[in-house]
């Protein structure tokens, strides 16, 4: 196997994992197919909606790619894909989806709150934007303790119109912080297209404005995310300052699980489902000399097998003990609890 398809198939086992990932936490939240968690009355087993990245596996995949486990990474609510790709463990994911004890933070951050420090995952936010101060000071750490991680922080276009997306670029361009900026531009806020109520050409003009050299690149192209990613960590691990990579994507599905996305011209998502990145990259698989579909099959099918034991289990496990409700509360230590 040469390199290039190397490359591509490890890329396309991360991108399958998440698609697997997102479609079983899609359907457990809905009471779907049994393998996938519907429980003897139906109901769900994942309680509450949840932002699925389904469609935006490309970005995730090509930039953790080239991460180390003591790289820290933020995410958003949005969050699922960015925390597979950085190493997470998938069963601790699910568990914790599923409000068990076993999950990674023991059924108490669910979606949109996953974390996992043991691979440097500082977690997913609910709160848009609030990933990128978060990760101006993990890497502004990381500066001072002359350490050579870097922080990769992934936020939405909607974020760039919120006052932390220039107050973090920057104080990281100020202190020449080892900060990867990744803006997954899939043209929506929530229920509102991004382009109308963003002025200016987005993302990457407004880093270049505070001198932050910014690629854009098409972010259903995983290979491309994948070269573009390799030189951008690169340059921030050389201690070159900041950076910011623009992906262009889509999201397929609506703002929420439950968002049937009715305020979207259906042309338009017709159009996008044609540029699917995980189509596109078993197309340039294929094209490669003596590449074959049962590899790719064999990777799709491992993902499927992975993520139906992981919700078996999920739906196994116990709920957290009722006493752990009293941890990881701060006091104010006057018996004040909040």
């Amino acid at each position: 196997m040469d390199e290039t398809a190397h490359t591509l198939a490890g890329l396309y086992r991360t991108m399958v994992r998440i698609r697997a990932f997102e479609d079983a936490a899609e359907l457990a939240s809905q009471g779907g197919v049994s393998a996938y968690g519907k429980s003897a009355d139906g109901s769900a087993k994942v309680r509450g909606p949840l932002h699925l990245s389904t469609g935006q596996e490309a970005v995730p995949a090509g930039v953790c790619a080239h991460l180390r486990q003591d790289d820290y990474l933020t995410s958003t609510h949005r969050g699922h894909g960015h925390t597979l790709a950085k190493g997470a463990d998938l069963q601790g994911m699910m568990s914790e989806l599923f409000g068990k004890g076993s999950g990674l933070n023991g059924g108490k951050g669910g979606s949109m709150h996953i974390a996992d420090f043991s691979v440097g995952m500082l977690g997913a936010n609910g709160v848009v934007a609030a990933g990128l101060p978060i990760a101006v000071g993990a890497a502004h750490a990381q500066k001072i303790q002359k350490r050579d991680g870097i922080t990769v922080c992934f936020f939405g276009d909607g974020a760039i119109n919120r006052g932390p997306f220039l107050e973090s670029l920057n104080w990281a361009q100020v202190y020449g912080l080892p900060v990867l900026f990744v803006c997954e531009d899939n043209r929506w806020s929530a229920t509102t297209a991004s382009g109308p109520m963003t002025a200016g050409d987005g993302a990457s003009a407004r880093a270049e404005s505070l001198s932050i050299a910014a690629t854009k690149v098409d972010g259903n192209d995983v290979l491309a995310v994948h070269t573009a990613a390799a030189k951008l960590v690169q340059e921030v691990r050389s201690g070159a300052g900041p950076r910011l990579l623009h992906c262009i994507t889509y999201r397929v599905k609506g703002h929420v699980s439950v968002d049937l996305a009715a305020y979207r011209d259906p042309a338009e998502l017709q159009a996008a489902l044609q540029t699917d990145p995980i189509d596109r990259a078993r197309a340039q698989y294929l094209a490669l000399p003596d590449a074959k579909a049962q590899t790719l099959d064999a990777l799709e099918q491992a993902a499927r097998d992975e993520v139906v034991r992981a919700v078996e289990k999920a739906s196994a496990e116990p709920w957290p003990d009722v006493a752990t409700a009293y941890t990881d509360v701060q006091t104010t230590g006057a018996g004040t609890w909040f």
